[in-house]
């Protein structure tokens, strides 16, 4: 029989080097998760055993770095070692950072850093290959994924805040995500929505300077029939699909809707969900990327 832990939780935080790892667990510690980075994989049966039979020489709240310098058999572990953890009541729960190439190679080129496996032979653009390569089953395996390539610093504090420590271990948190396809298409969606095909404010040049979280605009496309449509099927598609992920308990939920610049129809469709589904009760937080 599974030993009951309360509130005891296990976060490993994965990813891209250059993606934000180091961020998400600086913020996590600071919320009182007792943080070690760089843990290699081999070493989680031991932490298993610390978090289970040891309770009290570890707090309550622990968060794991793990990046693609483990070995491959190491790393095809891990989700063998998830399953333990759950198995001993552990609420346990992958993060993994990722961002796009050009985003990674601007970040290292700016700071000047080595890429851990860049090498006089390996080119930094061959280096992230390799470890998109490398991380790709722990990318599948992921209970939330965070793409940092329109991301600062501070808005990945909050996401970290709001969505991964602000909520009950067993609440599914939605993130309603606004983006313009221009910018492509974010990654950690699980649900991409076009609504390019509406009326769009952009071409009438008095809200063009306005998005989709000022008045004028919201009672523009609140106005046209096409806009009620799409948000009242939007609203009835989730609302007979986020039970679905409840019910098979699902840590996350990420809804994106996109338009060409992600400033006016994504953004108030966004905004329209949000409201209706905080009010059903839903853990829900809203990011607009492209504002």
């Amino acid at each position: 029989m599974s030993k009951t832990i309360n509130q005891r939780r296990l976060i490993i935080v994965s990813g891209l080097s250059g993606a934000g790892k180091s961020v998400v667990l600086n913020t996590l510690e600071d919320l009182d998760f007792y943080c070690i980075d760089n843990l290699p994989v081999m070493l989680l049966d031991d932490l298993s055993s610390l978090v289970v039979n040891e309770k009290d020489s570890l707090p309550p709240l622990v968060a794991v770095g793990i990046d693609a310098r483990n070995p491959a058999t190491s790393l095809s572990s891990l989700p063998d070692s998830l399953s333990k953890f759950r198995a001993e009541g552990v609420h346990a729960e992958l993060i993994f950072m990722e961002a796009g190439d050009d985003e990674l190679t601007k970040r290292y080129s700016e700071t000047r850093r080595k890429h851990p496996l860049s090498s006089e032979d390996v080119s930094l653009t061959d280096a992230i290959a390799n470890e998109r390569a490398i991380l790709s089953e722990l990318s599948d395996l992921a209970d939330l994924r965070i793409d940092t390539s329109h991301t600062v610093v501070h808005d990945l504090r909050a996401m970290v805040r709001e969505r991964i420590v602000g909520r009950a271990s067993s609440e599914l948190s939605i993130q309603f995500l606004s983006f313009g396809f221009k910018r492509g298409i974010p990654r950690e969606a699980d649900f991409v929505f076009d609504v390019r095909c509406l009326p769009n404010p952009h071409w009438d040049k008095n809200l063009r300077q306005y998005t989709g979280r000022d008045s004028a605009v919201a009672e523009f496309l609140g106005n046209q029939a096409m806009v009620v449509d799409m948000l009242d099927q939007l609203k009835q598609f989730l609302q007979n699909w986020i039970p679905k992920f409840e019910d098979e308990n699902r840590s996350y939920l990420c809804v994106a809707i996109g338009c060409t610049a992600g400033h006016h129809r994504s953004v108030y469709l966004i905004e329209q969900l949000s409201m209706h589904f905080t009010e059903m009760g839903k853990s829900v937080i809203i990011r607009h990327r492209d504002l």
